[in-house]
């Protein structure tokens, strides 16, 4: 007789259903305060002053697409000094090899490119995308998030969780429910 192991999926954290944008924002509000450091909420419509009740900065993106920007204007504006100076100089009309007003429109662009593409490539990165998969697909209800209901998760790895005093405040918040994440 063959016998079968069962695993035990860990708990990713505990996630509340709210009926209201409001009511998700003012737990986040109190969650934060409570000293939770690794929470997120998901709703089906961008909420204002969501990101700030949760404690979220937009400080990371920018550092990576200023070095992108810094390092197109050194690509297009060296790429051109390069070719018209040092590679391939031509004297036409007597202009200087080195005619650095020229070169302003190439590098301007090469700036933004960089940039952009910097700003995208470091956003996805940054995010861990692409996630096909995260454990709040497991709650039941979660499929509503995208259009009518309003969740707030608290992770495991916070270093204030536990499991029993976390559901108690999280149902003092008076949510629709409160159910485990299992990974």
């Amino acid at each position: 007789m063959a016998r079968q192991a069962t695993i035990e999926s860990p708990l990713h954290g505990l996630m509340a259903e709210f009926d209201s944008a409001q009511a998700l924002l003012d737990a986040a509000h109190k969650v934060r305060n409570a000293g939770y450091t690794r929470t997120d909420a998901y709703s089906p419509m961008p909420i204002h002053g969501l990101a700030e009740a949760l404690g979220m900065k937009e400080r990371k993106v920018a550092p990576f697409v200023l070095a992108g920007g810094i390092a197109g204007m050194f690509a297009g504006y060296g790429l051109q000094y390069w070719t018209s100076v040092i590679a391939y100089p031509l004297d036409i009309g007597g202009r200087p090899l080195h005619s650095w007003v020229s070169f302003i429109p190439v590098t301007f662009e090469l700036t933004i490119l960089f940039a952009a593409f910097s700003a995208g490539i470091s956003m996805i990165v940054l995010n861990g995308l692409p996630q096909p998969y995260h454990p709040v697909f497991n709650a039941a209800r979660f499929s509503m998030a995208s259009s009518s209901a309003f969740f707030l998760a608290i992770e495991a790895t916070d270093p204030k969780f536990d499991a029993g005093q976390t559901a108690a405040f999280l149902a003092s918040l008076h949510p629709r429910e409160v159910v485990p994440v299992d990974h």
